[in-house]
């Protein structure tokens, strides 16, 4: 457990610095700024990341919720790329599947990939750690911006990866484990769990 910690606080840290694309530095949109730029194209590839994750839990365990959530996590990665259609942004995501343009991000991969092989109860985990960690970005792309077509869409990528955290969690529960939120605080955590899931549309 104590090698399980250090990858995600590990993890953690890379994320922490890489929540800006600095691929995209020289593209200039006429209508969003720079950050809002960053933060779409990031978060194109970080819900790749998730879909990608879950497509190799389920192909390791055949466990349901990953097929089921993978399929959503497409949904918010069409969503993201649709705006950035609009925008005229490159779209930042690879086609293959664990493929990832964002060195960082594939870095982050493999490192999930590997808590996903040590056992289903630690894939579950991990599903809960990416929800986790999808939640606290979207939250600070929210303060980036005041576009609403753009903040209905992290509006309902929020509202998605709070189902998923609330699915990962009780499945964890069903197994004796008790997940911590690693990214967003403890008291918002349990808000989310108290709260009923869907009305996300396809979430």
């Amino acid at each position: 457990m104590r090698k399980i910690s250090f990858i995600i606080v590990l993890v953690s840290m890379v994320l922490s610095s890489c929540s800006s694309n600095d691929n995209n530095d020289d593209f200039v949109s006429p209508t969003l700024t720079q950050d809002e730029i960053n933060d779409l194209s990031f978060l194109r590839e970080e819900e790749k990341l998730a879909r990608d994750v879950y497509i190799y839990a389920y192909n390791m365990y055949q466990i349901n919720l990953f097929n089921s959530i993978s399929n959503s996590e497409q949904a918010h990665m069409n969503r993201v790329l649709s705006l950035m259609v609009i925008y005229g942004i490159p779209d930042s995501a690879a086609t293959e599947i664990g493929v990832f343009n964002n060195p960082d991000l594939q870095e982050i991969y493999y490192s999930l990939i590997a808590l996903v092989d040590i056992s289903s109860v630690e894939a579950l985990t991990v599903g809960a750690i990416i929800e986790d960690l999808d939640i606290n970005d979207i939250d600070h792309f929210i303060n980036n911006t005041t576009k609403q077509d753009l903040l209905v869409v992290y509006d309902n990528l929020t509202c998605g990866s709070k189902n998923h955290i609330r699915a990962y969690t009780n499945q964890l529960e069903i197994n004796g484990v008790t997940y911590t939120p690693q990214y967003i605080s403890t008291e918002y955590y349990t808000e989310i769990l108290s709260e009923p899931s869907g009305g996300c549309g396809n979430n």
